[in-house]
């Protein structure tokens, strides 16, 4: 029996856990995201609260939200680069502090600009440095044959935190108002999702000796070699720098898909409690109607991913946006017909089809643009995604206002949906680098076509 391919580095004892240790990367990413990128989706509940105690506009308020989002902007461009240099433990940890002090202290304010500084810089704009971007950054590099599916698990923990974590808020936003919400969910977050992270997170399997997969897990046999995905070697094998990768149309289809699908994504992430109560339904359905969005999304997360990883990259996308715009589509008729069922149906759409993008997402950049400075050209793209989340809120409620209803943001948000979809497949990951199912499809085809070759050949 052949010997498994000897560690880029000596093996820790971390390397020596019973199973692959990048199980337990995916755990504690699990943890994170079921509770801390859902941090920034209970603005949705604290929102009503806040325009009622305050009597701010709605686009005004919403401009919190966004103003996190454009904070965010001055780290995912260095997301990548940091984490390498300092680790994902650390980076996580100075977000959880700046996220928890900052719901701590936006209990005080006074002014918007206050809350802006706390609930929107620190809170929201410190989320992004433990939610999607920072794992979108470093779990590929962990699992590369089921890289969707991993990365979808990892994310469906937004989904179970949501369906636990959103109705115990709105029960205590409803008790004892929302500032005694905004005090729980920091204790939840510097007493669990701190510690975990300091302690059992680490950045690539080679930090600790092993290589992606556990492919030299000790004790473990050698795995037959995968199908080989690359269809422009040219483009695969190049040294790829932000420079250079600016210089091609495919990094830039790529910007406005991500933009726009995130605009689409908080658009409707925000102001859907709001909306849903003022067409009749009770804040408590509404609380619970945005966590089951997110459980729905755990089965998407998963199963979208492990769709990418057998049909590709822009058909799990464009199912996941087309279920973002089918939602819009259902909000535009709620108002003339607020049926529940049809709430439920915009629910499932939402989660149930659109939540799984976020297993998409980190996948394409790294197979377009693997390189030693993947994580520049990575950090770019944080970088565009915050800007179009930060958006997509803020037009809303300023549609909003101008117009006295969400008809014009929903069809703007749908619209945005669909353009994200189009972009994608003008980005075109497929003709750079095959999913693994794909992979072998090809393999497949290319070893009958050998066949029947050599059959001729005898034959002749």
């Amino acid at each position: 029996m052949a010997r498994p391919p000897e560690p880029s580095r000596p093996l820790s004892p971390l390397a020596r856990f019973p199973v692959y240790y990048g199980w337990v990367v995916l755990a504690v990413a699990f943890v994170t995201m079921a509770i801390g990128a859902n941090v920034r989706v209970a603005f949705s509940l604290l929102f009503p609260p806040i325009l009622e105690e305050y009597g701010w506009s709605r686009g005004t308020t919403a401009a919190i939200f966004s103003m996190g989002f454009l904070v965010s902007l001055f780290f995912s461009p260095f997301a990548g680069v940091l984490i390498d240099r300092f680790g994902i433990g650390r980076i996580v940890a100075i977000g959880v502090l700046f996220c928890a002090g900052g719901l701590v202290l936006s209990t005080g304010v006074d002014s918007v600009a206050e809350l802006a500084v706390t609930m929107g810089c620190m809170t929201i704009g410190g989320s992004v440095m433990f939610a999607y971007v920072t794992h979108s950054y470093f779990l590929p590099y962990w699992f590369v044959r089921r890289r969707g599916l991993a990365v979808g698990l990892a994310f469906a923990g937004v989904g179970i935190g949501a369906i636990l974590l959103f109705p115990w808020l709105q029960d205590i936003i409803g008790a004892d108002g929302w500032r005694r919400a905004c005090y729980a969910l920091a204790i939840l977050m510097v007493g669990l999702v701190l510690p975990l992270n300091l302690l059992f997170q680490r950045r690539h399997p080679h930090d600790i000796g092993l290589e992606p997969d556990g492919e030299n897990r000790p004790g473990r046999a050698p795995r037959k070699p995968a199908a080989d995905a690359v269809v422009d070697p040219a483009w695969a094998h190049r040294e790829w720098t932000l420079r250079t990768a600016a210089r091609t149309g495919r990094f830039w289809w790529l910007h406005v898909s991500y933009m726009a699908g995130m605009f689409a994504w908080y658009s409707v992430l925000v102001h859907q409690t709001k909306f849903l109560t003022e067409i009749g339904v009770s804040a408590v359905a509404a609380a619970f109607a945005l966590g089951l969005v997110g459980l729905s999304g755990v089965a998407s997360q998963i199963g979208i991913g492990m769709l990418s990883d057998r049909i590709g990259r822009e058909w799990g996308w464009s199912i996941a946006f087309g279920g973002f715009s089918a939602c819009y589509a259902i909000l535009l008729v709620l108002p003339h017909y607020p049926a529940l069922w049809l709430v439920y149906t915009m629910v499932f759409v939402q989660g149930l089809i659109g939540y799984g993008a976020s297993a998409v997402y980190p996948a394409v950049p790294a197979e377009l643009f693997h390189s030693p400075k993947y994580g520049q050209i990575f950090g770019i793209y944080g970088a565009t995604s915050g800007f179009g989340a930060a958006l997509g809120p803020w037009a809303t409620g300023e549609l909003y206002d101008i117009t006295g209803g969400y008809e014009t943001g929903f069809a703007v948000g749908a619209a945005a949906g669909l353009l994200s979809i189009a972009t994608m497949w003008l980005a075109a990951p497929r003709k750079v680098r095959l999913v693994a199912g794909q992979a072998k499809k090809r393999a497949r085809q290319l070893q009958r076509q050998a066949a029947l070759e050599a059959g001729r050949a005898a034959a002749g």
